[in-house]
């Protein structure tokens, strides 16, 4: 029987995988600030007649204050469920590591976090597992592109 899920290949797989969750943290640590309507007329000089636009910047502006919030809350939603569907080491792997502070660094974590304390090979052997079932997951969210991730890429698109 052929395995039909893809090889993909590792760093390019972390490196993606590095930007989700800097965007999770971005959103989860900067405040969002809400933009404010202008309600001065703007003096500039217009060419006359029928311009078929129609524009309401009040309601531009309310838009974007309710749907940019809720975008960045379903982001992070996503980003959480994704990782509750690993198994409980790579769980705490991926939230100590990745989705809580800037400073963790990998040998934090496989030695004062992880319980028991694994070595370095173990670590990147469990990192790389969470981060192939993570990539599955997000591309099936349509957050990542698997065929940019796949071994190879580079060589069939060049």
């Amino acid at each position: 029987m052929r395995n039909n899920l893809p090889e993909l290949d590792r760093r390019k797989t972390q490196n993606a995988l590095e930007g989700v969750f800097e965007k999770y943290r971005i959103y989860k640590t900067i405040t969002f600030m809400d933009r404010e309507s202008f309600i001065t007329a703007g003096y500039t000089d217009r060419p006359s007649g029928p311009t078929n636009v129609t524009s309401d910047p009040t309601a531009r502006t309310a838009v974007y204050n309710v749907d940019a919030p809720a975008a960045r809350l379903a982001y992070c939603e996503m980003v959480d469920a994704v990782v509750s569907r690993l198994n409980e080491r790579e769980q705490l792997l991926i939230r100590e590591r990745y989705l809580k502070d800037d400073d963790v660094f990998d040998y934090k974590v496989y030695n004062y976090v992880l319980d028991p304390p694994v070595s370095k090979d173990t670590y990147t052997k469990l990192r790389t597992r969470a981060f192939y079932k993570m990539a599955l997951a997000l591309a099936d969210q349509g957050v990542l592109n698997l065929a940019g991730l796949q071994k190879g890429a580079d060589r069939k698109l060049g």
